[in-house]
């Protein structure tokens, strides 16, 4: 069968570059390098010091000739992206804010098709080994308690600050309980008024624009070891009802504090501990013997923030669920 005659005011198609429907469209996009693993030692004295950090830079902003076209000439090479993740590292860290600042701030100044983009790091603590009664010059042992975090999120010449932290690991051997909750035929959870409270908080906090702005040297670490200290605090001191309870109260805490801080996200699984039967070995068990289960556990997330203040939507994407 004859193939039918080309519409002459059609061009011809390339086999190789199809036509595309022109209802498809390329949306929101961002690429770069992940996980940008730098160790920076400073060797200024006998006494080193050392910053570990997990960094990923992804950059925004005319990208469409990559996708549509094949045409490199907008990319900047993810491995670009790193190399100038190590180069200043060289001239020093500092806080992870602050280090992620300075690459928003090359890249977008940098390259005019850049217009934006998100750079994030975890920063992971090493803690000085105690040889003989004092800390060691230069030998360090890595301390697993906590992972600190940040974001800085480009948009146009707008920043967004957030800093934060996971792997924090708290419990409380009393002064929490879980009443008072609906029952129906599926409901076999007994109430208590007095349980083990254990969690893994994840949280971050969103620096407020204006008040970075009015600071000519914001110290970022001196504010997340506040943070971090409040956020201790107000976990342990008060009865929990509910770990919902505790998990504002913590977030409320901080706000309170630090005004500079516009919203603090927090997400904390509950980290079942069960009493365990022994009345078949003929012993009794008054809150002593706990099996810990680690799966399934309830999920507790939610975002504290300031009577009608607004989130802006920028800060928060690419950040999955609410920590």
């Amino acid at each position: 069968m004859a193939e039918p005659a080309r519409d002459p005011e059609q061009p011809a198609r390339d086999p190789e570059h199809p036509a595309r429907d022109p209802e498809i469209v390329l949306g929101p996009n961002q690429y770069g390098k992940a996980e940008v693993r730098v160790v920076k030692v400073t060797r200024d004295t006998a006494r080193h010091e050392i910053d570990d950090l997990n960094v990923t830079s992804q950059l925004r902003g005319d990208f469409a000739a990559a996708h549509l076209e094949g045409d490199n000439g907008h990319v900047v090479a993810t491995d670009t992206q790193k190399n100038t993740i190590f180069a200043f590292a060289r001239d020093g860290i500092g806080s992870p804010e602050a280090f992620l600042l300075r690459l928003a701030d090359h890249f977008t100044s940098s390259f005019d098709w850049v217009t934006g983009g998100r750079w994030e790091a975890e920063r992971y603590a090493w803690d000085r080994i105690i040889a003989h009664g004092e800390p060691h010059d230069h030998a360090f042992v890595r301390s697993g308690q906590v992972v600190r975090t940040a974001v800085v999120v480009a948009d146009g010449a707008t920043r967004h600050v957030i800093a934060g932290l996971r792997d924090l690991t708290v419990l409380k051997s009393t002064k929490s309980g879980f009443e008072g909750f609906p029952r129906d035929r599926y409901t076999t959870l007994a109430e208590t008024s007095d349980r083990i409270l254990a969690t893994d908080v994840a949280a971050r906090w969103r620096y407020d624009g204006a008040a970075l702005a009015a600071s000519d040297r914001f110290d970022y670490d001196a504010t997340y070891e506040r943070v971090r200290a409040l956020l201790l605090e107000a976990f342990a001191e008060r009865y929990s009802a509910a770990l919902q309870t505790t998990l504002f109260d913590m977030g409320s805490r901080v706000l309170e504090r630090h005004p500079e801080i516009a919203e603090i996200r927090l997400s904390m699984p509950n980290k079942h501990h069960f009493v365990v039967d022994l009345a078949p070995f003929g012993l009794d068990n008054p809150n002593e013997v706990f099996f810990a289960a680690d799966r399934p556990y309830g999920l507790i997330e939610a975002t504290v923030t300031r009577g009608g203040a607004s989130s802006p939507a920028a800060a928060w994407e690419g950040i999955a669920g609410f920590c």
